[in-house]
């Protein structure tokens, strides 16, 4: 009888080890294909934004060739100048954000290049490549990779304030439900493996956890499955990440003692 019940023992540890391995698998395999897509998505990114590129300093080039004054010396010269500031705005649209301060340099680039040269008609070629840097921006907007600071007090005039707090800052509010969207933010969890985590135990575990499914933050993927964040939960973590690091102070700047 007793080796009959150390049997049955025995067997019950080698199933939770087996789920154990089964689960790590799991995550594994989940962590490697977040991280393959990851890689697809950044790869079209870049040809996408080569492409763009590409496609506008062609524009570029046939514009200038075709508006700027043809008799002129330094025609050459100053299409070439003007060529490389156009390049590098153009250029922006790789880095999938772009500054407004990086716009205003280019923009500024211009004008001190046009303070440099001697001639009256200088205007039109200018004026030319002004226009053009003008559409790319335009482009960069169209895109949603460029907004200006009043673009975005505009944008931020038009939040539903009960929206914003019900669905986002009020799932959040709370440190558990944060660790339980930073711990899933990279693979999924079980619910054993989040109780170790957070130290909740059952029901208080269970309340947070449908809080965040309720919100759209989180799924189970099926019945006692493991928990995986959303496109939403994702997006969300990102803004707070995104948030932190901008107003996170600079090391030099945490050293310095008040005077």
């Amino acid at each position: 009888m007793i080796q009959e019940d150390d049997l049955t023992s025995d067997l019950s540890d080698i199933k939770h080890m087996l789920s154990d391995i089964k689960s790590d698998i799991r995550s594994f395999m989940d962590s490697s294909n977040h991280q393959h897509l990851d890689m697809m998505v950044n790869n079209v990114k870049n040809d996408y934004s080569g492409a763009i590129v590409r496609h506008l300093m062609e524009d570029a080039g046939k514009n200038l060739e075709k508006n700027m004054v043809k008799k002129c010396e330094m025609r050459n010269e100053c299409k070439t100048l003007l060529s490389n500031v156009l390049e590098k705005n153009a250029g922006l649209i790789r880095e999938g954000e772009v500054s407004e301060a990086a716009i205003e340099e280019n923009r500024l680039e211009l004008k001190q290049l046009r303070t440099k040269v001697p001639y009256n008609q200088c205007d039109t070629c200018f004026a030319e490549a002004s226009g053009i840097l003008s559409r790319q921006v335009t482009l960069m907007r169209s895109m949603r990779i460029y907004e200006t600071n009043k673009d975005k007090r505009q944008d931020l005039s038009q939040l539903p304030p009960e929206e914003v707090v019900a669905g986002i800052l009020e799932p959040l509010c709370h440190q558990k439900r944060f660790e339980i969207l930073k711990a899933i933010s990279a693979e999924t969890k079980s619910f054993s493996a989040l109780s170790n985590l957070t130290g909740l135990r059952g029901g208080n575990l269970l309340f947070h956890l449908q809080k965040l499914v309720a919100k759209g933050m989180i799924i189970q993927r099926h019945e006692r499955g493991d928990y995986m964040i959303t496109g939403k939960g994702f997006k969300v973590m990102e803004g707070v990440s995104s948030i932190y690091s901008a107003l996170e102070p600079e090391p030099d700047e945490q050293d310095q003692e008040p005077e």
